[in-house]
């Protein structure tokens, strides 16, 4: 072999503490608001449906915050996560761009949700929860926080988006095979849901909806409390460990990113993988330029608005600052079920409004076009979400080609599409279609 293409840490490397980028933002994050008053909600409200540690963490602007060791236990089933390097994809793209991908499809639950699943059922058990509801779109979410649960001994209560839940079966079988109880959402169980479902009753559902109906579950059971797999704070802090490893990774390689892609549909795994390299950047005069990439079906950053709005379809949430759609749209039913949402993560949306990101769109059809030839290249079947990731890969890797300049790219490889196989066969069979 005449180079590394695998850069591995040991579980020593596990990183000890979670990065908070809320510490170095130029401008301070704007807070969420009441609906009613449209005033600052204090963070003593939000433990209706969050624990008090939890809490904390959404609010805090403290730099590090140490991961507890009962977490790092747990993280070491399949932390550190590897770093590879694509070399017989840049070989199929004739490119002299380097390309490196984080793997986080490496975990239990094949994808990166679990290093906040298990942080946030840590944190639930230690407050005497005893009960989490939540939503799930493709399954990543609802799959980690069931593995989660099961380790820290609480149930868990799923609303999975309708259309991935029928698309998708294996995701929901996984998680009740670890315990979870999932529902299709819009469901009978939530007024919200039996409201939605009387006036569509072939509504194939959304993230809001879900979001909507895990909320006023949360509210209407005693023990229980919410938790949510991407868009606020504390989700996207708990992700860092992705970049802070990455930054290790990067270096035993002997080379730095110049230009680092996520997909995004909350921010979650965009902010695990990009906030650590965006501190050096803010901190440490580095010029990494951060790409955030998203469906052009749901395109929340490239046409979306930047003002208040609800985290949820029924309009149960505080108000977030965030690039939204609106509320009430309802994406087309594309495969990358996880990226179907109508709002953004406010630490995201406050980045790209500050000129510290940059963002992108594309169709479904192109996006699976650089899956299979990644697939076909690394080994890999991408999920459809880190997909979109992988497309915006190649097109620099051709402009790279086109220029003749080696460029290092890096992207997050946030899960794996094992569980995706319907929607290639999809596209194999050339039934995949644009929205």
């Amino acid at each position: 072999m005449s180079q590394p293409t695998r850069f591995t840490l040991t579980q020593a490397d596990i990183p000890t503490q979670w990065y908070n980028v809320l510490a170095d933002l130029p401008e301070p994050l704007p807070p969420p608001l009441h609906p009613g008053t449209k005033q600052p909600i204090p963070p003593e409200a939000l433990q209706a449906i969050f624990p008090e540690q939890i809490v904390r963490q959404e609010v805090s602007t403290e730099r590090w915050m140490a991961i507890p060791e009962p977490v790092r236990e747990v993280y070491a089933l399949w932390r550190p996560t590897p770093l590879l390097r694509a070399v017989r994809l840049e070989q199929a793209l004739q490119t002299p761009a380097h390309i490196y991908y984080k793997y986080e499809g490496a975990s239990p639950a094949g994808s990166h949700k679990v290093n906040t699943a298990v942080a946030q059922a840590y944190f639930n058990r230690e407050a005497g929860t005893r009960r989490l509801a939540t939503e799930t779109g493709a399954g990543q979410w609802g799959a980690s926080l069931a593995l989660a649960c099961r380790l820290f001994g609480l149930e868990c209560n799923v609303y999975m988006v309708k259309v991935s839940y029928g698309q998708k079966p294996y995701r929901r079988m996984l998680m009740e095979t670890w315990g979870a109880t999932v529902h299709p959402s819009p469901s009978d169980l939530t007024e919200y849901g039996r409201k939605l479902r009387a006036a569509d009753p072939h509504s194939a559902g959304s993230l809001g909806v879900a979001i909507s109906e895990a909320i006023e579950d949360t509210v209407k059971h005693p023990n229980t409390k919410y938790s949510l797999g991407s868009v606020l704070n504390h989700v996207c802090l708990h992700q860092t460990v992705i970049g802070q490893e990455a930054i290790r990774q990067m270096a035993l390689a002997g080379e730095e990113p110049e230009v680092i892609f996520g997909c995004v549909g909350g921010g979650s795994n965009f902010a695990g993988l990009a906030f650590p390299f965006l501190r050096l950047n803010l901190t440490a005069n580095k010029r990494y330029r951060i790409v955030a990439v998203e469906p052009t079906a749901c395109p929340t950053l490239t046409k979306g608005e930047l003002r208040y709005d609800f985290g949820d379809t029924a309009g149960l949430t505080p108000l977030l600052m965030m690039y939204t759609l609106g509320h009430d749209f309802m994406p087309p039913p594309i495969h990358a079920g996880g990226l179907r949402y109508h709002g953004m993560a406010p630490t995201v949306s406050h980045l790209l409004k500050l000129g510290l990101i940059e963002a992108q769109a594309f169709h479904q059809t192109a996006v699976f076009e650089s899956a299979a030839l990644f697939a076909r290249t690394e080994g890999i079947v991408p999920a459809p979400e880190a997909a979109h990731a992988i497309h915006a890969v190649v097109q620099e890797a051709l402009r790279a080609r086109e220029a003749d300049q080696k460029r290092v790219l890096l992207f997050n490889l946030s899960g794996h599409g094992l569980l995706d196989l319907s929607a290639y066969e999809t596209y194999l069979k050339g039934k995949l279609a644009d929205a």
